[in-house]
């Protein structure tokens, strides 16, 4: 079987990654807006248009006809609903696509979304808003304190995250991110709602933890994995630890059945005196997977037994406790032009 990672960006250990589950007997091909060190590490690759263009989705649909691609995997949200809502008619070509229903992305790209998901769930979270006057006014009851966070409704990784430490802060930093949203990538998302851009999140001081949140193509739950973060770089963990946790896999179970995501769900939290606080959730593989595959964790080939109707979930159970890792940095040559 060949495989399209689309949006692969610079995660080039995921093509690696199932490369060495397709073992020669299938092509790993990358996609991406323009050329990135996973295209480079990828055995085939391609330059699409924009994930919003009107053309997108037929571009990629002709791009796995004539390669032959029987299953895709996106690696970034915002292609996620794109690719949701196109998922039948995939399907309808013999093309497997691995996304999680339209309505679940939703949920997880929209941080407003996500935390009214969490309290419906009775799942901690730390107390948002959607406006600054809520905030101030929630301030003024000592509701919540400073320090508060301040970041995009629809952002990712780090961009235009900030502390406010005081009433004016949050003020000045509001608006700047009100700003930046507009200039940013995420604005085609915030057309949604683009006044309630921005959320204030009451800030969390804790242990944070990263979970891969595990269910079958068919929805159902398998398991959790848990990894105490030692380090963080950019909005994406750059150190973590394997480590057994109850509570938090609990957690992780809860989460699961109340979402009904596929395959991985990538999970941010935090373990306050013994309390978990979930923050943040995004439906595919996200940057702090490379530690559950580190620890023995091989998702990637899983997937590919579940597409064969295999069962496949043993092979999740060889996961190592107390394995810790930590993120490289290398410098690749662009060779492989491609389509570019």
């Amino acid at each position: 079987m060949n495989i399209l990672l689309t949006s692969a960006g610079r995660r080039s250990y995921l093509v690696q990654y199932f490369k060495e589950v397709l073992d020669g007997k299938g092509k790993v091909h990358a996609s991406n807006s323009e050329w990135s060190t996973a295209l480079e590490v990828a055995d085939e690759a391609v330059i699409t248009p924009l994930i919003y263009d009107d053309e997108y989705i037929s571009f990629i649909q002709d791009y796995a006809q004539v390669h032959d691609i029987g299953m895709i995997i996106s690696l970034f949200d915002i292609d996620l609903p794109i690719l949701a809502q196109a998922k039948q008619s995939f399907k309808e070509l013999g093309i497997h696509v691995i996304v999680s229903d339209y309505k679940v992305t939703q949920i997880c790209n929209d941080k407003w979304n996500t935390y009214q998901f969490l309290k419906q769930n009775n799942l901690n979270a730390p107390k948002t808003f959607i406006e600054l006057e809520q905030a101030q006014r929630a301030l003024q009851k000592r509701d919540i304190q400073f320090p508060l966070i301040i970041k995009p409704r629809w952002g990712m990784g780090s961009i235009s995250i900030f502390k406010a430490d005081n009433a004016e802060e949050l003020k000045v930093l509001y608006k700047k991110v009100k700003r930046e949203v507009k200039e940013s990538y995420v604005k085609y998302e915030s057309q949604v709602d683009p006044e309630h851009a921005v959320i204030i999140q009451e800030y969390l001081n804790g242990q944070e933890y990263g979970l891969d949140i595990i269910n079958d193509l068919e929805k159902n739950y398998v398991t959790t994995f848990v990894k105490k973060k030692a380090a963080m770089r950019s909005g994406e963990t750059d150190g973590a630890i394997t480590e057994k946790n109850e509570i938090l896999e609990k957690t992780g179970e809860q989460i699961a059945k109340s979402l009904g995501h596929i395959a991985n769900l990538d999970t941010d939290c935090f373990l306050i005196d013994g309390k978990p606080y979930v923050l943040e959730m995004n439906c595919r593989f996200g940057g702090g997977y490379p530690f559950s595959h580190l620890a023995g964790a091989n998702l990637p080939g899983v997937i590919l037994k579940w597409i064969d109707n295999e069962e496949g979930r043993d092979e999740l159970k060889d996961y190592t406790i107390g394995v810790e890792g930590r993120k490289d940095m290398i410098i690749r040559s662009i060779v492989n032009h491609g389509n570019r």
